[in-house]
């Protein structure tokens, strides 16, 4: 995915301004920054769900335009599912509207995660509801995967657990991991790259390893590094 000079209004309010970055392929990257500097919007950007005011994406050299959204695994943040709905029936859901669903692989993920799904999910606990939720994203065969505070409220149980079936059920070699986060130490083991944005602007987009080695820094010390400096 190449992102080219992206900016992006809303209200007339600049929520990001003016990015521009490449997502190899291969690699797990982290987005991290501050509430509101604009991690949610990029990412749904990236998925084709909003439109850019200016500047481009491109996926594997074509436009991001909404017809892609079938093409690129998003998780939001929020939880969209109908508390009514058993896990079984979100699969049956999901298998209906995404070609590249397997309910073979969400069954695989549910039962690796050791989450019932033929109970109603507003009867399942939290941790458990973003346990079927991040099976719908595991089960869908895609080049990349962007996940939105995946580990957001979650007890760190919950937490290591949801790491775990990342890591095992996302070809890693063949596709690309975007992730946001505030979870920055816990997720920093799996990164190859982190980028951090600040007041809608991309601060700074490294290498984890470089960071380590040499900067003697881990990530949360590189943020808080750059943070501090003034944003060109």
């Amino acid at each position: 995915m190449e992102v080219k000079q992206l900016s992006f209004q809303y209200k007339r309010k600049t929520i990001l301004e003016r990015l521009s970055f490449s997502i190899p392929q291969g690699q797990i990257i982290g987005l991290i920054g501050e509430n509101g500097s604009g991690k949610s919007t990029l990412l749904k950007l990236m998925a084709g769900i909003l439109t850019p005011t200016s500047g481009t994406i491109e996926f594997n050299g074509k436009k991001i335009t909404r017809r892609h959204t079938n093409k690129v695994a998003y998780l939001p943040d929020i939880d969209l599912f109908y508390e009514k709905l058993t896990g079984d029936e979100v699969f049956a859901f999901y298998q209906s509207q995404f070609d590249d669903f397997s309910r073979d692989k969400a069954y695989e993920v549910t039962s690796f995660l050791q989450v019932p799904t033929n109970v109603k999910l507003g009867n399942l606990s939290k941790g458990n509801r973003a346990r079927v939720k991040l099976a719908t994203l595991l089960a869908r065969n895609v080049e990349i995967y962007l996940l939105d505070e995946p580990f957001a409220g979650l007890d760190p149980l919950a937490r290591e657990s949801l790491l775990k079936a990342i890591i095992k059920f996302i070809d890693t070699e063949n596709c690309s991991v975007v992730l946001s986060t505030h979870e920055v130490n816990e997720v920093e083991p799996i990164l190859d790259q982190v980028m951090l944005l600040k007041d809608g602007h991309l601060c700074a987009m490294d290498h984890v390893e470089d960071i380590r080695l040499e900067r003697g820094e881990d990530t949360v010390d590189w943020m808080k590094n750059l943070y501090g400096k003034r944003v060109r």
